[in-house]
């Protein structure tokens, strides 16, 4: 009879203090789920997005992190969203961090292997975070955009656009041209 081993829930400090080298890996209610590289396209679409936002909040207090940035979602649960935007949190006092918990707006670029989960697991976490206002997925094949904002009374207003729109960020206060997003060049 084989022996079936347990291993322990991992926290998300304990998590943050491993070196992955050059893998990546998220942590997924206390389990590394190891994460694979994207495509070039995933890729140019991820800077498209930094740029554009950099750009437009320098000075604003805000600030467009890729994916080298962690968000905390909950004691056991650290995700790397492809782009996300964290206000106030350019003090030199957070220049060690490795995840912040209060993200703005969140961007996730959405492939045939990660488009499940980012919808089914990640965005219900994503939900839950107070900070968060916008949460955007990016289908790089159709070029359409799937945005969920927070309502005054706090629940969300879901919107897929099935053709080209620019997106207004109205808790940052801009605005991204559709052809800033997917620029191909």
């Amino acid at each position: 009879m084989a022996t079936q081993v347990h291993y322990p829930l991992l926290t998300a400090e304990e998590f943050l203090e491993i070196d992955f080298g050059e893998h990546k890996a998220e942590l997924d209610n206390g389990v590394i789920r190891m994460m694979a590289g994207g495509t070039a396209r995933h890729a140019a679409v991820q800077t498209n997005l930094i740029l554009a936002l950099g750009t437009r909040l320098r000075g604003t207090g805000c600030r467009p992190y890729g994916s080298d940035m962690a968000t905390r979602t909950k004691d056991a649960s650290v995700r790397y969203p492809d782009v996300t935007v964290f206000c106030g949190r350019d003090g030199s006092t957070d220049d060690e961090a490795k995840a912040f918990d209060d993200p703005r707006v969140i961007f996730e670029v959405l492939s045939a292997g990660t488009a499940r989960t980012d919808l089914s697991v990640k965005l219900p976490e994503y939900k839950a975070l107070r900070s968060v206002d916008t949460v955007v997925f990016v289908d790089i094949a159709t070029e359409r955009l799937h945005v969920f904002q927070r309502t005054a009374t706090n629940g969300w207003n879901e919107q897929q656009f099935d053709d080209p729109v620019d997106l207004p960020l109205p808790a940052l206060n801009v605005t991204l041209p559709h052809d800033e997003i997917f620029a191909r060049g």
